[in-house]
């Protein structure tokens, strides 16, 4: 039986569109993976600063922070496969910046964090027509499967990328941009190749009142809101890998070759899982697989703080990582299914914002709570907190946790069984 063979979890690389938007996808986030890695070394090299390392992250955020819910609108109002690709063209011009910096002999960093601003500005843009983009790629019976398994290429890129990139780097950080611009340049060629379904759009004009469309329409429907939220929630109290270096030598008593496979077991969780569910999509018990995954991330996260063997840490951080692509899982389907075509970029826009302000502020919180608790509590309090929230939103949002199948599902059994009788 071939891989795209129908029934097979490959089978909906068929589609030509999506084979060449995923392989782009793919391709940029190995391209960026390597990029950053770069970044952070050469950055470091030059300044010896951990500031600076901070500025790396805060110029990549901060446009993204402003520029977000405009850049779903936009992903709205214009063909979001050419964003996308214009988009990837920045990241190019970003990568070919780098390169001419270090190839003149750069000895101070302010381009760099030039560069980095103009790569935020095309990430704000990139995130909402990337996620808003990928239902018109496929038919309508194919997307879960689209999900799970572009879910499961990015984590492979993302657990390959640094590695790459901390290989090449030895060559020196010029031939990590080049071989990164090479590989944005196949990107943008496969994206630009593409011919997704065509898009509904509705070309209002720009006001703060389209601007927050999204954030309305997630606020009205429960079970998106409370989807989304939970995610938040979740990895807002229980995100500990920012504490990692500190549980790896404190703690766990290994070194950086230790703290790198620690880093990438969940990675590694969450591509299994999502290959997992390629061949196998969730089709019932949908809300107990959602709260499932998060109350398995939290019980993870308490492993993790309450272990001293490196062994146990890797297997806590792996389910950790699979529990969360679970979760993640089934809010993408709910988003972009319950979502209008014609509002989606602006739905998506806010579903960006959740994620990056649970990121960012994830670590920001774990640092606080183990000033404050120290560390091994910190870890103990955020697994608890995270299961604590899993409880309450299931009594905040019934709907949501007593799902049995997604919605567009329903609808479509319903249908089925009402032409059914009408024969």
């Amino acid at each position: 039986m071939s891989l795209a063979s129908p029934g097979n979890g490959f089978s909906v690389l068929r589609h030509r569109n999506f084979s060449f938007y995923l392989s782009a996808r793919v391709l940029g986030t190995l391209a960026v993976q390597m990029q950053s890695v770069a970044i952070g070394w050469q950055v470091y090299q030059l300044t010896g600063s951990l500031f600076d390392l901070g500025l790396i992250g805060l110029a990549q955020f901060a446009p993204f922070l402003v520029l977000i819910l405009p850049a779903g609108h936009a992903a709205d109002r214009y063909n979001r496969r050419n964003i996308i690709a214009w988009c990837l063209t920045a990241q190019l011009v970003c990568a070919l910046a780098l390169l001419a910096f270090t190839a003149s002999g750069m000895r101070v960093v302010w381009p760099v964090f030039a560069v980095l601003v103009l790569f935020g500005s095309a990430r704000a843009f990139m995130m909402p027509a990337t996620q808003a983009v990928l239902v018109n790629m496929v038919p309508t019976e194919s997307f879960s499967r689209a999900v799970a398994l572009s879910s499961s290429s990015s984590h492979v890129a993302i657990i390959l990328g640094p590695i790459l990139g901390g290989l090449l780097y030895y060559f020196g950080p010029k031939v990590v941009y080049l071989v990164t611009a090479s590989l944005l340049v196949l990107s943008v060629l496969l994206m630009r190749a593409t011919t997704p379904a065509p898009q509904v759009v509705k070309r209002a004009p720009v006001s703060w009142h389209t601007l927050l469309e999204g954030l309305r329409f997630v606020w009205s429907k429960p079970i998106v809101l409370g989807a989304i939220s939970l995610d938040l929630f979740a990895v807002l109290f229980g995100g500990a890998t920012a504490l990692l270096p500190a549980l790896a030598h404190d703690v766990l008593h290994t070194g950086p070759s230790g703290l790198g496979l620690l880093r990438t077991a969940p990675g590694v969780g969450a591509a299994v899982c999502s290959i997992a569910l390629a061949f196998f999509p969730i089709t019932r018990r949908v809300g107990a697989w959602m709260f499932g995954g998060v109350a398995v991330f939290g019980l993870g996260t308490l492993t993790l703080g309450a272990t001293s063997h490196v062994a146990v840490a890797l297997a806590a951080l792996f389910l950790m990582g699979a529990g969360d692509m679970v979760s993640v899982y089934i809010r993408h389907l709910l988003v972009q299914f319950e979502t209008p075509d014609e509002i989606r970029g602006r739905v998506s826009a806010v579903n960006s914002v959740f994620i990056g302000a649970s990121n960012e502020l994830g670590e920001f919180e774990s640092g606080l709570t183990a000033g404050w608790f120290g560390l091994v509590r910190a870890v103990l309090f955020g697994g608890a907190a995270t299961l604590a929230v899993t409880g309450l939103w299931a009594v905040l949002f019934p709907v949501l946790s007593r799902m049995d199948r997604f919605p567009h599902h329903a609808k479509e059994e319903a249908a089925k069984g009402s032409a059914a009788s009408q024969t």
